[in-house]
């Protein structure tokens, strides 16, 4: 009876605990008030805190580049931006009591060569800018009452250290963290579900247990499963026990009764809660979000999902989020993956490093597979100019091959702790074309041939192997190598990455895959992902037919598809890229960024966006686009018939989405459509009836001279007309003011995107004119950047004016912290009648 009547007690404290979890909190926004400078004097020493009273004030996350204004002086492989010194610092009040309590402070990412400093007492440091790092403050914090300082200094001095823009600063989330000296580590869950089935599944919870107490403690755990409506669904209590200054791993197990399944069309999301207890006190309360999920890979089916074949339909993404640089809100994500997503998108490769938490927890929740990459460099550094291998060997292009020996395994380590519970993971890739920086490996496929000119690929790009396998060995075999090996260092990775989680497969981006098949390289990896060599599977199925194979880069065309359809086990393709990103414009002024194939930098759609519709999306789908025959790749013979000028021309190029040309211009029109046959009319006057089927890139094309008016493409879909139409405009004589949300939280992170697009006399859309224009913000928000889209556009993003691309521009909008009420936002476009448009900030 006294052990009944005792575990009823332990009960009962438990459920009064319960009742009172909400009050515990556990994580704490850490990115506000915070201060910033940027310095001139990088030799400076470390005598923190510093003095900041005439710092600027400001709140995270901060990308300082993106402030500054292009320079043609600055360096095209990172977007014309500068780089810099600079520190931050954050003042603050103890928020712990050490006789029981601990206190971290949670970096998502800080770009780059960061150091850490609390109260003038080193914390440590975090070269890489793409890696979550986290450090205790317990015992540095001032107990006396005064204030807590935490400095960050931030050497982005190497401002060429990447071949993309990176971004500098603190660009992604901080949390304060604060815990019981009993508690969960950050990190400190790990979710699998090993086995499913229609009528249950089951969850296997590993939990970290931290005891920082002297003495021995025992504890009471129970973890919680909560379904989507937050209702609970299962749960499990254990007890133990744990030796002081010790750190334990607790296993638990629970069923669960007629799972939901996450997939791509219906990503539901369950949640673990897990609470712990001493003494029936609640000491720690630790959520992790998963989902029910099976993810098969094999020759036979390519790629199942709970099942079912799927075919992973990608882009490749960079981290930039156009003006507002790596400081990405999590609304600019949003409105960006769901674009992609209406476009048939349903894959996202994170080139070439860890995203943030916000990015992947939006994948999970709107439905994205991911394969998550972690590296662009290993042992040896990339050109970040020119790309390949380093060809330059100044300072400020020095970049992650300077820290991987030393940093590599903490870096992978800390992503995949923080990234391995998401379920739209699905794939861990090491590296991304890691073979340009090995010299022998390209030699050995025998298009390279003069060791003096490493350039020189011969004919490798659009042909097939020329050696067979043997051959290709005996080359690499034979070749001079230098220190590091790169199928043991991929091993070395390959092992990191199985310590950590087996659930999911390894891969990588070969770009030299015959050599990496004969080398071992290929050997350390779950997965050979091809990046631009489609011509190479059957010279590889046909040598190592044991190795599945796939596409993780591509240029996004009708052949890459094709590849998929004819080949089963290749079951994904990336395309580079899904939006364009700032960056990768080595001598290119004033162009600033690498083209999308889907969006462009403001998130406007480009042809592509219709394109991949019409062959990904299982609906009926037609649109026009429009070039100058001249600029088409196409000719037309005296007999009328379109003439290709090379095999190239045969891919979707981003036309024109207008009919405005000069009077009998030969236009090429070509129509995406899924559609059997298309219909063209040129003021009410068809042009004539052609099909789908012949054409070997899946657009129908016509050559049309201009005459002005109306262009109409039609087709039908179970007897109703479905068209498309382009209206020649004439001059702007209005414009249209758009916002996608018109309610904003009052918690200084959500965003609004609001839009101009000048129209002419009768409301037609202009394309081909453009107009200055100028924002004003009444209220409690801010204007956090503007921005029409154009890859050649060098005017300031940190502007509340510009002129329009294409006749159109987008500003963002941001609320403010706890201020509530009505935003207006005015737009002044040069020459016509303002406008404005109003926005509640709840």
């Amino acid at each position: 009876m006294r052990r009944i009547a005792f575990y009823a007690l332990v009960a009962m404290l438990a459920f009064v605990s319960c009742q009172k979890s909400t009050e515990l909190k556990r994580e704490a926004d850490f990115n506000f008030d915070w201060k910033f400078t940027l310095i001139k004097d990088t030799l400076a020493t470390f005598n923190t805190p510093l003095k900041d009273a005439d710092w600027r004030d400001i709140r995270l996350p901060h990308d300082w580049s993106v402030e500054a204004s292009f320079d043609s002086l600055l360096e095209g492989a990172t977007g014309y931006l500068p780089g810099g010194v600079a520190w931050y610092q954050k003042h603050f009040k103890t928020p712990i009591d050490s006789t029981n309590q601990k206190a971290f402070v949670l970096f998502d990412g800080v770009y780059n060569n960061a150091k850490f400093w609390l109260n003038g007492h080193y914390l440590g440091e975090n070269p890489y800018g793409y890696s979550p790092v986290y450090f205790d403050l317990t015992n540095k914090l001032n107990y006396n009452g005064l204030e807590n300082i935490l400095s960050i200094y931030v050497d982005r001095s190497r401002y060429v250290d990447s071949r993309w823009y990176p971004g500098s600063g603190i660009y992604r989330n901080v949390k304060l963290i604060t815990t019981k000296k009993l508690h969960i580590p950050i990190w400190g869950t790990y979710v699998t579900t090993p086995k499913i089935t229609n009528e249950k599944a089951t969850v296997h919870l590993e939990v970290s247990l931290q005891n920082d107490y002297k003495i021995k403690v025992n504890y009471q755990i129970e973890t919680t499963i909560l379904d989507t409506n937050g209702k609970e669904i299962a749960s499990i209590v254990m007890n133990g026990e744990i030796s002081g200054e010790k750190q334990d791993k607790i296993q638990q197990e629970l069923t669960v009764g007629n799972p939901k399944l996450w997939d791509v069309d219906q990503p539901t999301l369950y949640k673990a809660v897990t609470q712990l207890y001493k003494a029936g006190e609640l000491v720690d309360r630790y959520e992790t979000p998963f989902g029910f999920r099976t993810i098969e890979h094999n020759k036979k089916d390519g790629l199942l999902l709970n099942g079912k074949r799927i075919i992973a339909k990608g882009v490749c993404l960079h981290h930039d989020g156009g003006l507002v640089g790596a400081a990405v809100p999590k609304g600019v994500w949003k409105r960006r993956l769901q674009l992609m997503k209406d476009a048939g998108v349903n894959a996202i490769r994170t080139s070439h490093n860890p995203f943030s938490e916000e990015f992947l927890d939006l994948c999970d929740e709107m439905g994205f597979l991911v394969q998550a990459e972690i590296f662009d460099e290993f042992d040896y550094a990339k050109d970040k100019r020119l790309n390949y291998h380093d060809r330059h060997d100044d300072y400020i292009s020095r970049g992650y091959d300077q820290h991987f020996q030393k940093w590599g395994k903490s870096d992978l380590t800390r992503s995949i702790l923080r990234d391995r519970n998401h379920p739209s993971i699905f794939e861990w890739s090491i590296g991304n074309e890691i073979e340009w920086t090995y010299l022998h490996y390209r030699y050995a496929t025998g298009f390279w041939k003069d060791p003096n000119d490493p350039q020189n690929s011969g004919a490798y790009w659009g042909s097939a192997p020329i050696l067979s396998a043997r051959e290709t060995k005996e080359r690499y075999d034979k070749a001079k190598k230098g220190k590091y090996i790169l199928a043991e260092t991929a091993k070395k990775l390959n092992n990191w990455v199985k310590e950590l989680d087996t659930t999911r497969p390894t891969t990588a981006n070969l770009v030299v895959p015959q050599t990496s098949l004969v080398s071992g390289y290929a050997d350390a990896l779950d997965l050979v992902g091809f990046s631009y060599r489609n011509l190479d599977f059957p010279w590889a199925k046909e040598n190592f037919p044991h190795k599945q194979f796939t596409i993780n880069e591509c240029p996004g065309s009708w052949e890459d598809w094709k590849t998929i359809l004819e080949h089963d086990e290749v079951y994904s393709m990336y395309m580079w890229t899904g939006v364009a990103y700032l960056g990768e414009a080595h001598e290119e002024w004033p162009k600033k960024v690498f083209l999308g194939d889907l969006l462009n930098l403001a998130g406007f759609k480009n042809q592509g966006w219709n394109y991949f519709k019409s062959i990904w999306v299982d609906e009926p789908h037609i649109s026009l686009g429009t070039l100058p025959l001249s600029e088409s790749g196409f000719t037309q013979n005296k007999d009328g018939e379109i003439i290709l000028d090379e095999s190239g021309s045969y891919r979707w190029r981003n036309t024109d989405m207008h009919w405005n040309y000069k009077e009998d211009e030969a236009v090429l029109v070509g129509v995406n459509t899924n559609q059997p046959k298309v219909e063209l009319f040129l003021n009410d006057k068809s042009l004539g009836i052609k099909k789908l089927e012949g054409n070997p890139d899946k657009i129908i094309r016509w050559v049309v001279p201009f005459k002005a008016g109306k262009l109409v493409a039609k087709t039908q879909v179970k007897k109703i007309d479905l068209i498309h139409k382009f209206e020649t405009a004439s001059k702007p004589k209005d414009f249209t003011l758009t916002i996608d949300k018109k309610a904003l939280n009052a918690d200084g992170y959500d965003v609004a995107h609001c839009i101009v697009q000048l129209i002419d006399e009768k409301g037609r859309i202009v394309k081909t004119e453009n107009r200055k224009v100028t924002f004003k913000v009444v209220g409690y928000a801010r204007i956090l950047g503007v921005d029409n889209g154009l890859p050649n556009s060098v005017q300031d993003f940190q502007s509340n004016s510009i002129v329009t691309g294409d006749g159109r521009c987008l500003m963002i909008l941001q609320s403010k912290r706890d201020k509530t009420g009505t935003v207006i936002i005015k737009a002044f476009v040069e020459g016509l009648k303002s406008k404005e448009i109003e926005v509640t900030i709840l």
